[in-house]
């Protein structure tokens, strides 16, 4: 019996240059040349992080808020799931959920600046807690992102933050229904995001 020669590895990602993991010099532009079949990474001080599959619960909340926010968002805002943001020049989250100003999504992008978006919501998971608690909004506020959520998932309540100066403020939470006037006129029964 032969052995059959072994096929090469398929051109394509195989993970971060770990030298350059080591130096911390990944660029922003390095996460946009990433091809398309790479997993999704967040770029963190020039150290490119992958982001772990969220769980289907953590998907539903994601989903049911998007499409909460396309049926009652004014038409010049447009949500979006599985989308960066671009929070600083080392610096690329990727938010559960994101409201843009229509006007400046582009449908090829896979990332948005800070100035396009309106509200970044995070849905917060064990593995996600410290990040979605503490750094993220750090750097969403650095970024001059107006308005923050924060899902939390059991017991479900959702926590939303206005800026105010350089640092995010409590402006509503609720684990029955949210109301706020800002971005825009929201009623939204907490309920209707684990249907």
């Amino acid at each position: 019996m032969s052995a059959e020669p072994v096929p090469a590895a398929p051109a394509g990602w195989s993970g971060p240059d770990l030298r350059r993991q080591r130096l911390a010099n990944h660029t922003v532009e390095d996460v946009l040349a990433l091809p398309p079949d790479a997993p999704r990474v967040e770029l963190r001080d020039g150290v490119m992080i992958v982001v772990p599959s969220p769980t289907f619960g953590h998907q539903r909340i994601s989903t049911l808020l998007w499409s909460w926010l396309r049926q009652h968002a004014p038409r010049n805002l447009e949500p979006s799931i599985a989308m960066g943001v671009l929070v600083g020049p080392g610096q690329t989250f990727e938010p559960d959920v994101l409201l843009l100003v229509a006007e400046t999504v582009h449908l090829n992008s896979h990332y948005a600046t800070a100035d396009q978006v309106v509200l970044v919501v995070e849905v917060v998971s064990p593995g996600t807690r410290r990040r979605d608690r503490l750094e993220k909004p750090a750097g969403y506020a650095a970024a001059g992102i107006r308005h923050y959520w924060r899902i939390e998932q059991d017991p479900l309540h959702v926590h939303a933050y206005e800026l105010r100066g350089d640092r995010y403020e409590l402006v509503a939470d609720s684990t029955e229904e949210l109301v706020l006037a800002k971005p825009f006129e929201i009623r939204l029964r907490v309920r209707d995001l684990a249907a």
